[in-house]
């Protein structure tokens, strides 16, 4: 009989990066690079656990943007060719090595790897979004949703109808996609302000994520801390990061992605191969980038990147083993101490981005594997849930106001406000007011129609927490401060022609084209909240 439950979350999230206008932008490789190292591997870890009759449990957050671009044509269609590639690469490469030993022994591995990623891909016809789901529809993976575009809701509150709008679109696109509504939502980089449950009741949500302070700052303070949700006072339930699992993993420090047996992420054959030999896979105009083929491992601090050793994925699979009996451990002696102190089974929520798994964290999957299959047959002292489940079976919680929060620097807003893209935000403000004033239109025609829709589209993907985020690392500025100027120049293009009466057709249907997402929306979600 277990005494606390471990619940493992997942915030599986990409802004939208479809470029059809171009046949190659760099950008759109984040998704391709999720497929392969992140996504179709997790997927495998599903499989893998339901044909070995594991009853699995496990939350994960599918974003509408990474939803939308997992199912695009397009995308898939562009994937396939990537992948087709990435697969004459190491084909060439065990060739290119046959006196190398450990490199070819690599290459075939990878060989190997790559096989079974199309088998995967092939499987599902590229529909991704059906894989995740049917293990959805055994109640073994909870998937949940976040806002829209994964705007950053506390820097929006000035406009409810704005904030409406990043909840509204996201809870009915995934009704859509996954055919009924979602229980819970993973808040745009876990920001909450106060007020905000009562919007999430109101579009039908029950619970959410916030960081651990968000809970332990509470009014009144919660008893068990951040071992047991807290019901708003709305109904909708508040689940907290819990600090001592999450540091496990995340830490740059402690972590156990910086074990020197695993792979070395910024060592790689897109950078390090003969100019010639690697011209045809690397970008179209020749400059060079990560291809995903990677031969060293971490190996220590002290060593630069030119003095990395070898890589070697048996040792590496022996390792993730290691740390995740290390990460079972450590979660029954934490789960042991909080049951006798609270007199009650602890919950402990350990939530990380799913991309660490697999694409940073090249052998994460193994680990959520491993930790999975110990947790299952290893041990009794708790039981893994997801947070569904959990509700299901603890109805009453204690009534509390969580504190504002986020799960980013110093645990507010200031990784999203900051003297880097403070610039952004008259502009998203001036978008919002824009939108309100739409909303009262009733269109004369269809033209008309497809325009405010559009507008809708614009300033959610203007209003996109990666920008700001991506403007704050110093990484693809250009690109952010690009995407968030061209969404706000087309809406206020859309906006001033509706007003006009002049719309360009022509010029519409090129926009509708590129900025594709959301197909359904209405314009009207942005009509104040008291207009009805």
């Amino acid at each position: 009989m277990s005494i606390g439950y471990l619940a493992l979350v997942l915030h599986a999230h990409l802004p939208y990066v479809r470029h059809p206008e171009s046949d190659y932008v760099l950008e759109e490789e984040w998704l391709y690079e999720a497929i392969t190292e992140t996504y179709i591997p997790l997927i495998k870890v599903y499989e893998g656990l339901r044909r070995d009759g594991i009853n699995f449990k496990m939350t994960m957050s599918m974003t509408p943007p990474l939803v939308s671009m997992l199912r695009d044509p397009l995308l898939q269609e562009r994937y396939d060719k990537h992948l087709a590639m990435l697969q004459q690469l190491v084909e060439l490469e065990v060739i290119h090595n046959e006196h190398n030993g450990h490199v070819k022994y690599l290459a075939e591995y990878y060989v190997k790897e790559f096989a079974e990623t199309r088998e995967i891909w092939e499987k599902y016809s590229g529909d991704l979004v059906t894989a995740f789901k049917q293990f959805q529809d055994t109640n073994n993976l909870e998937i949940i949703t976040c806002g829209a575009t994964h705007g950053y809701l506390p820097l929006m509150k000035m406009y409810p109808e704005a904030v409406w709008a990043q909840l509204e679109v996201a809870v009915e696109h995934y009704t859509n996609e996954f055919g009924r509504a979602p229980n819970g939502i993973w808040l745009p980089e876990c920001a909450y302000y106060n007020g905000l449950e009562r919007m999430l009741a109101d579009v039908g949500i029950r619970y959410f994520l916030t960081d651990g302070h968000g809970i332990l700052y509470g009014q009144p303070r919660p008893r068990f801390g951040t071992y047991a949700p807290v019901f708003t006072e709305t109904g909708v339930a508040a689940f907290a990061r819990d600090h001592e699992s999450s540091q496990q993993v995340w830490s740059s420090k402690v972590g156990y992605p910086g074990d020197p047996v695993y792979r070395e992420f910024y060592k790689d054959l897109g950078w390090e191969a003969d100019y010639e030999y690697i011209k045809p896979f690397i970008m179209p105009n020749g400059q060079r980038k990560n291809t995903g083929v990677k031969y060293h491992r971490i190996t220590g601090r002290d060593f630069g990147l030119d003095a990395k050793q070898l890589y070697d994925p048996y040792w590496a699979k022996e390792k993730a083993a290691e740390n995740a009996t290390n990460f079972m451990q450590n979660r029954q002696s934490q789960i042991s101490y909080l049951h006798d102190m609270m007199g009650r089974p602890p919950l402990v929520v350990s939530p990380y981005d799913a991309e660490l798994f697999g694409h940073w964290w090249y052998e994460g999957p193994w680990f959520i594997d491993f930790l999975i299959r110990k947790s299952y047959y290893d041990q009794t002292t708790y039981e893994m849930t997801h947070l569904a489940d959990y509700l299901r079976g603890n109805p009453t919680q204690q009534v509390s106001r969580p504190a504002q929060s986020s799960w980013g620097y110093k645990g507010f807003h200031e990784y999203w406000l900051n003297e880097t893209n403070a610039w952004v935000y008259q502009h998203l403000h001036k978008g919002a007011e824009r939108m309100i004033h739409l909303s009262y239109r009733e269109p004369a025609d269809e033209l008309e129609w497809r325009a405010l829709n559009q507008a809708a589209r614009e300033l959610l993907l203007a209003q996109s927490s990666d920008w700001a985020f991506i403007m704050r690392t110093g990484t693809m500025v250009p690109y952010a401060i690009r995407r968030t100027r061209s969404h706000l120049m087309r809406l206020e293009k859309l906006f001033e022609d509706i007003e006009a009466g002049t719309l360009d057709s022509g010029w519409l249907e090129k926009v509708e084209y590129m900025d594709n997402i959301f197909p359904d929306i209405n314009y009207r979600t942005y009509r104040p909240l008291t207009a009805g």
